[in-house]
C-alpha cells in the first residue's frame, strides 16, 4: 500500500523525543522522508509514499509535508498535535531503521550529507528527484 506523505512524516515525528530535548523541525523531517522513500525504494522496489520528492536549495523536499508542517518554522514539531495511523510491520521498521541511523543528526547535517547524495546532486533545482534515481543509490547504501 503507498501512503498519504503526512501518515509517513506522523511516524517519523512520533519517534523524537521533545522532552529530552529531541525535536525534530520541518526541515530535518524532509530528509528522514528521503532516507526513508529511497530505502523503500531500493529494499522493496516500491515508494512509501505516493508524493514526489523535489530537489530544492537546502536539499531534498516533499512539498505536501513541508506546507503541511511549516507553520512549526524551526522550534519543531510539536509530538501531540500529529494524528497516527497503523502502519504495517514492514514500514514501522524501515522507519525506525531510517531514525537509528539518521535521527541523530540535526537537520543541518543532514542537509550536508543529501547535498553530497547523487539523487540530489544529478536533479535541477525545482525538479523532481525520480524514483529511479532514489532507487539507484539507495541500493548502494545498503550493507549487507
Amino acid at each position: 500500500m503507498v501512503r498519504n506523505v503526512i501518515e509517513i512524516a506522523n511516524r517519523i515525528i512520533s519517534l523524537s523525543r521533545p522532552e529530552f530535548g529531541d525535536i525534530i523541525s520541518n526541515l530535518k523531517l524532509q530528509k528522514l522522508l528521503y532516507y526513508v522513500q529511497g530505502f523503500n525504494l531500493a529494499f522493496y522496489g516500491k515508494p512509501i509514499f505516493k508524493e514526489d520528492i523535489y530537489a530544492w536549495q537546502y536539499g531534498p523536499v516533499v512539498q505536501e509535508a513541508y506546507h503541511h508542517f511549516k507553520t512549526n518554522s524551526i522550534g519543531g514539531i510539536i509530538t501531540d498535535t500529529v494524528d497516527y495511523v497503523e502502519l504495517s510491520e514492514e514500514e514501522s521498521a524501515l522507519i525506525s531503521d531510517v531514525w537509528n541511523v539518521y535521527g541523530q543528526y540535526s537537520a543541518y547535517r543532514l542537509m550536508i550529507f543529501t547535498h553530497d547524495e547523487s539523487p540530489w546532486k544529478s536533479t535541477q533545482i525545482n525538479d523532481i528527484i525520480t524514483h529511479e534515481k532514489l532507487k539507484d543509490y539507495f541500493i548502494t547504501q545498503i550493507k549487507e
